[in-house]
């Protein structure tokens, strides 16, 4: 370890390469590809600031949007090319930063709030996710799927020890997205919840929380996915929304008068169509789900007044949201529904994403870059294990050490 007496800057004893690995956004035709881009140096990093070698990044759902270009300019859209990814995990190899508890060699995450003005009244109160500085991990700055990430260290999430890491990386946006839904959603223990997009990376792990927080859930998906839903996730039932009457069988299923709420998880606009109208009173609508630009969820004026309901966006949550929800998942409440697949794999999750016939969340291996024999996947679960795999496929190059 190396400590610069004339700054606060720390470095750990680990080589840093010049260059490294990077999936490229270039456009939706072009798809996504692996490249080259220059390693941000220790020497580089200002007082704030942490360097991060990633490990796990999730494929998100935002990402494969911008990737594909479903939202227009301004509406979340990003310049290209573009480096996505919103949810890493890694250790910290070198930090300028002599006030953060933070240390080299702390496993980190890296999630969608990349750093605030913590000063700002939103801010201050706590909403720090809608901060007017903001950078966002994968808009703003560049995202999770590099090898080694420039972070600030005011935003960096603390691991739990032994936490399997490729449980950890959805936690940092999706999880925490659909903790926080549930939590300010108007439900509680014993309640009926509907989960559109349960089968998707948002919905199992909305389901899977929504369980943990003792509540009944109905998993609403596309048929193909019930077993999923039913049997690795736990729903209490599941609706096809592909069918005529999938409303009036949610509200037959609960009670007969509707759930106290439905977490809106799906990328099909249809999904939002009825939201409201399998509601029971004093219920409410989450959005989490980011479905293309021109997308809707109508309200009839007079059965929301007389029913009292509540609609309500949903956009990540806080730093302290982010450490609950991972508690959960480290004390082994929740088992995220993982694919764990090598770097290369981006684009291919991207079309598997496009076609609906994902199941779960994808995690990528940061240092798993080319689909070969030897680099198997492992669904639903990974070990940290490595043996210098993609030094091997790649012939040794020196910046993947």
């Amino acid at each position: 370890m190396r400590v610069d007496p004339s700054s606060s800057l720390v470095v750990g004893s680990e080589p840093i390469p010049l260059e490294q690995l990077v999936a490229v956004s270039q456009s939706a035709t072009a798809g996504t590809v692996i490249s080259t881009i220059p390693v941000v140096q220790p020497s580089e990093l200002k007082p704030g600031e942490a360097l991060v070698k990633l490990l796990y990044s999730g494929v998100c759902g935002s990402s494969y949007h911008q990737a594909s270009d479903h939202w227009e300019e301004g509406k979340g859209r990003v310049p290209r090319p573009l480096i996505a990814g919103d949810e890493g995990v890694g250790t910290i190899i070198a930090i300028n930063d002599v006030t953060s508890r933070f240390q080299v060699g702390d496993t980190v995450g890296i999630k969608f709030v990349a750093a605030t003005c913590n000063q700002c009244a939103l801010c201050l109160a706590g909403l720090e996710m809608v901060c007017p500085q903001a950078k966002y991990t994968g808009r703003s700055v560049n995202g999770t799927f590099q090898q080694y990430s420039l972070a600030w260290t005011s935003q960096l999430t603390p691991i739990p020890p032994q936490m399997n890491l490729a449980h950890a990386a959805p936690i940092l946006c999706a999880g925490v997205t659909v903790w926080r839904a549930l939590k300010d959603s108007t439900a509680k223990a014993g309640d009926w919840v509907a989960v559109a997009g349960a089968g998707g990376g948002l919905g199992s792990l909305a389901v899977q929380y929504a369980k943990y927080l003792s509540m009944r859930v109905i998993a609403i998906d596309s048929v193909a996915k019930s077993s999923f839903c039913l049997d690795e996730l736990d729903a209490d039932a599941f609706v096809d929304y592909a069918v005529s009457d999938w409303v009036a069988q949610i509200k037959q299923i609960a009670d007969g008068v509707g759930v106290q709420a439905t977490i809106l998880c799906s990328n099909e606009p249809t999904s939002y169509l009825s939201a409201t109208e399998y509601l029971r009173p004093t219920g409410s609508a989450m959005i989490v789900g980011l479905p293309p630009t021109g997308s809707h969820v109508p309200v009839d004026c007079r059965n929301a007044v007389l029913g009292m309901h509540t609609v309500r966006g949903c956009f990540v949550g806080t730093r302290s949201d982010v450490i609950d929800a991972l508690d959960v998942v480290a004390r082994g409440c929740v088992v995220p529904k993982v694919t764990v697949r090598p770097f290369s794999a981006i684009q291919e999750t991207y079309d598997r994403m496009t076609d609906g016939s994902l199941c779960g969340r994808v995690v990528v291996d940061r240092e798993c870059s080319f689909t070969l024999p030897s680099c198997a996947d492992h669904k639903y679960g990974s070990d940290r294990s490595r043996s210098g795999l993609a030094r091997e496929l790649l012939g040794g190059m020196s910046y993947l050490t």
